[in-house]
């Protein structure tokens, strides 16, 4: 992982993004350091994978910036993309490639050195379980294993920062499970926000909870402190988007005593 001297990993700072009068983001900041996991929850609709794709420079704002390990995504795109793996919710794999023949294409065309590319195959492979199907065509594949495969790509190039939307919709409990072990394994030495709508998942796998509803943040904390004076997250999350206006400043968790 870099060391950056308490530089921001991902840092946004008064994103807004528009389509005409509709708002789907306004006034986005946060920032997240090194070593931590971060999941960004929010309703469908709620401004989410518009933020990450703001995050990652899929799409420009209308207002704001992003940066990534302190370089801005919108002028430094390259110093980012060296530092920064993007997991969508349906992530770009080519059905008729195999895993190894994937890992190979992206690597070659993010210009990775042969002997660094042939370590790094190596090592996703390993970490990701992909090598009972390593030969397999993609399209042949159960969802677990392509998110695996999914992983093992934005991984290859040794990312500092991860950023993944619904990492594991459409997958079965089994396959969850080795999802979320997957995610906690990288977050120990990498930066990673992972958008969810999933509860459970914030438990499993987050130390830090950024709650988006209406394009606004309405909450930024622990999700201990998320759930204080609820029954679950699910009765804190209801409570904080279920029909009430969003606040005009996000709730800031309580200081620790």
């Amino acid at each position: 992982m870099a060391t950056t001297d308490g530089v921001p990993m991902i840092e946004a700072v008064g994103l807004s993004k528009f389509y005409g009068d509709f708002a789907a983001v306004r006034d986005v900041t946060f920032s997240v350091p090194a070593g931590e996991i971060v999941a960004f929850l929010g309703p469908n609709g709620a401004g989410k994978s518009t933020t990450m794709k703001l995050l990652t420079g899929y799409l420009a704002p209308s207002a704001g910036r992003a940066r990534i390990a302190g370089f801005d995504v919108f002028l430094e795109r390259l110093q980012c993309a060296a530092r920064l793996g993007y997991l969508p919710e349906n992530g770009p794999l080519y059905p008729d490639m195999t895993p190894l023949g994937l890992l190979r294409f992206f690597g070659e065309a993010r210009g990775m050195e042969r002997w660094r590319l042939r370590r790094r195959i190596d090592e996703v492979v390993a970490q990701c379980a992909l090598e009972e199907v390593l030969e397999k065509p993609i399209a042949k594949l159960s969802k677990g294993y392509r998110q695996r495969v999914g992983m093992a790509q934005v991984l290859l190039h040794e990312p500092d920062v991860l950023i993944m939307d619904e990492p594991t919709t459409g997958l079965d409990p089994n396959q969850i499970r080795d999802v979320r072990h997957l995610i906690r394994e990288i977050g120990r030495t990498r930066t990673v926000l992972l958008s969810t709508h999933i509860l459970q998942e914030v438990e499993a796998v987050a130390g830090r909870v950024i709650l988006i509803h209406e394009g606004r943040i309405i909450f930024d904390g622990t999700p201990v402190q998320m759930r204080n004076g609820y029954a679950s997250m699910d009765e804190a999350f209801f409570a904080l988007t279920g029909g009430a206006r969003p606040m005009e400043e996000p709730c800031q968790a309580p200081a620790a005593e």
